[in-house]
């Protein structure tokens, strides 16, 4: 995908990827990468190498990237992020938060105040906060005339509730759309862009973790366009919302990438 974009698309842009380390958000940090950005990729909650993390990196994509880890939920993992995002990049262009998961399907009667707390504080806390902490340094790309954005992924379970046991991501996802429209309208004046991506069922180790292959197999069969979606087929959805130069003037809106499942 990031293939149909061109090459220099974001040349001298400096980048932040939450949640790089596999699925969508790795396919998304590759795509900047290989459009020229300089990519800090959040790559999970354990060290991991370049050659592992991103597998066939050409030499001078591997050259603007630098990897780092952190536990997105833990009280000060957003400040330490944005700490080495000022010391590795010097700056801030556009920032993808996009770490989350489920925690494994709980039913709603079983959620415990502990299960809340890590649920919510992966998925909504930590975009708060990364998004705070990054607006001083998005005002600035702005007064350099950089186009910044901040681009979140939600998910179709956001608009639809989800499947059983995941009330609480689901619910966590629907703030995020939320405040992405509240950033939006409140940074505007500031030449700051927020939009999300929302994907359906993209085929990542989220869903083999969390589905069974006969629901997977059942929800594939109703999407109208008959395949579950891959990492892949979300990319391109980032990079429009992410270059200023092919969504400008978009912002507050929630791009829903999902094979037309919602009018399944």
């Amino acid at each position: 995908m990031a293939s149909a974009f061109r090459s220099d698309l974001f040349a001298g842009h400096r980048v932040l990827v939450t949640g790089a380390g596999r699925g969508i958000g790795q396919a998304v940090a590759r795509a900047f990468l290989e459009t020229g950005a300089e990519v800090l990729a959040h790559a999970g909650r354990a060290p991991r190498g370049a050659e592992e993390a991103f597998p066939g990196l050409t030499p001078e994509a591997a050259a603007r990237l630098t990897l780092t880890a952190g536990d997105l939920a833990e009280e000060g993992g957003a400040e330490s992020l944005l700490a080495e995002l000022r010391a590795a990049l010097g700056g801030l262009d556009l920032l993808v938060n996009n770490a989350g998961t489920m925690l494994g399907r709980v039913a709603a009667e079983a959620v415990t105040a502990e299960h809340y707390a890590r649920v919510l504080d992966l998925n909504a806390r930590s975009a708060v906060l990364l998004s705070a902490g990054a607006i001083p340094l998005l005002r600035e790309s702005a007064a350099g005339d950089r186009g910044p954005a901040i681009v979140n992924t939600v998910s179709i379970s956001a608009r639809t509730g989800g499947s059983p046991g995941s009330s609480l991501y689901s619910a966590a996802k629907a703030f995020v759309a939320t405040h992405t429209r509240a950033l939006a309208r409140e940074l505007a004046p500031d030449g700051i862009r927020v939009n999300a991506v929302s994907p359906g069922t993209i085929m990542t180790d989220f869903h083999r973790r969390y589905s069974t292959p006969e629901k997977l197999e059942a929800t594939a069969a109703a999407i109208p366009l008959g395949r579950l979606g891959t990492p892949e087929d979300c990319v391109g959805a980032y990079l429009f919302l992410a270059a200023p130069e092919l969504s400008g003037y978009v912002t507050g809106q929630v791009l829903e990438v999902n094979g037309g499942q919602l009018m399944a």
